[in-house]
């Protein structure tokens, strides 16, 4: 029974720590990198003259610093303002609908391995919150917020959400079936122990702690995984609803989309989910393509090690890698928005279910064909080859053949 009770305390006390230490504070971090890093983009004063002005109160200077008041503000702008609720939306679902946006990038979190385990007092604790096999998961209320506004615009958003989620979450989710199939697991703590040991998955040329090329399988399966990268990547771009894939909200059609009937701490959990769903999102991509909390290049046997007496802290350092890593990932979310335009409601369409969707399913047979290979005879192995090749061919074709073109005008 102590044992129970101390395993209990344990896990409240990485929640506490992880999701409202590390992830939490990213969200208004990230606010904050944005205003900053688009005032560069663009040439322009970022968020540095906000602060408190104490020259009101007989000071010689205001209190700027550096603009992080900024965050601050915003947080408690929205804390105070009037809670409304229109007469004519549906309440129940029109006060669920924040909550659904926000609490599936919280659960997620439960499954991201933040560093290596750490010991104190000859006892290790991994640095996760539910170290379970499982995949990524991912639910939307933006939906549900679009219909129970009762109102055009938020309901347009709405729809448009779920058309551009189904287009592409198929190919959201075939993306990493190449991923756990080289590394046959759908635990996360272990698909990033093995790269810590052999190679992130982008770039494997380690193993085993020491320097070494890749074998001609892994050094083919670099192809499938790229693509896997790529479409997963995008598709978290549009996951987020970030630009070039906010369509849901996008101000030049729809006013705010689905949250314009919203307002208060209710639009703030909108605005969070928006970001947390982001840090998610750049902790998955960290943590299946590019080592997650590993530091690479041979280190982290050396970083493991590290200990003042029986505290072993090196899962601390590894956790400190893991946010950098997080970080510069948010930062290129961040660069994408500020420099690739809005795409055209059927262009994201045709992307999801034209070009992702059939790309996905056939890096999933290119694979599973480079896995199989080394117990694959040379006839099978032959005809595996010439009909992925063909099916790739007849995918383009079709494609193509279906793709609209414009009739030309007439004089």
């Amino acid at each position: 029974m102590p044992e129970l009770l101390l395993q209990i305390l344990i896990t409240l006390v990485k929640i506490v720590a992880l999701t409202f230490m590390v992830v939490l504070p990213l969200v208004p971090i990230s606010v904050y990198f944005e205003r900053r890093f688009c005032a560069i983009i663009q040439d322009r004063v970022g968020p540095n003259r906000t602060g408190i002005p104490l020259t009101l109160l007989g000071f010689k200077k205001d209190f700027h610093l550096f603009g992080l008041v900024q965050p601050m503000a915003d947080g408690l702008k929205l804390f105070l303002k009037e809670d409304f609720t229109p007469a004519h939306v549906r309440k129940a679902f029109y006060w669920l609908a924040p909550a659904l946006t926000v609490a599936p990038a919280l659960i997620t979190v439960c499954v991201v391995p933040f560093g290596s385990p750490i010991s104190i007092f000859g006892h290790t604790e991994k640095l996760v919150i539910a170290d379970i096999d499982i995949g990524p998961l991912f639910v939307y209320g933006i939906t549900l917020a679009g219909w129970s506004s009762n109102s055009k615009f938020p309901f347009i958003g709405g729809v448009r959400s779920t058309a551009q989620m189904i287009s592409y979450e198929i190919s959201l989710g075939l993306s990493i079936i190449p991923v756990l199939l080289y590394f046959g697991e759908l635990n996360l703590g272990k698909i990033v122990q093995m790269q810590a040991e052999n190679g992130w998955l982008l770039l494997p040329f380690w193993k085993n702690g020491h320097f070494a090329l890749p074998d001609l399988q892994t050094a083919l399966f670099w192809i499938p995984a790229f693509i896997a990268f790529l479409i997963f990547t995008i598709s978290i771009f549009a996951e987020t609803n970030r630009m070039p894939f906010d369509l849901p909200e996008c101000e030049t059609e729809l006013v705010g989309g689905y949250h314009t009937e919203y307002s208060s701490m209710k639009f703030a959990l909108f605005f969070m989910g928006e970001y947390a769903a982001m840090v998610i999102g750049s902790a998955l991509i960290v943590t299946l393509f590019l080592g997650g909390w590993s530091a690479g290049f041979t280190l982290d046997k050396y970083i493991q090690n590290l200990h003042i007496g029986d505290f072993h802290f090196g899962g601390l350092v590894h956790l400190v890698i893991f946010v950098t890593k997080l970080v510069a990932f948010i930062l290129f979310f961040i660069l994408v928005r500020w420099t690739v335009p809005r795409f055209r409601y059927d262009q994201l369409m045709k992307l999801g279910w034209v070009i992702f969707f059939e790309a996905a399913l056939i890096n999933v047979f290119l694979a599973a064909l480079i896995l199989a290979a080394p117990q694959l005879t040379g006839l099978i192995l032959g005809i595996g080859a010439v009909l992925l090749i063909v099916v790739t061919a007849a995918v383009i074709w079709v494609a193509k053949v279906s793709e609209e073109h414009p009739k030309p005008l007439r004089a």
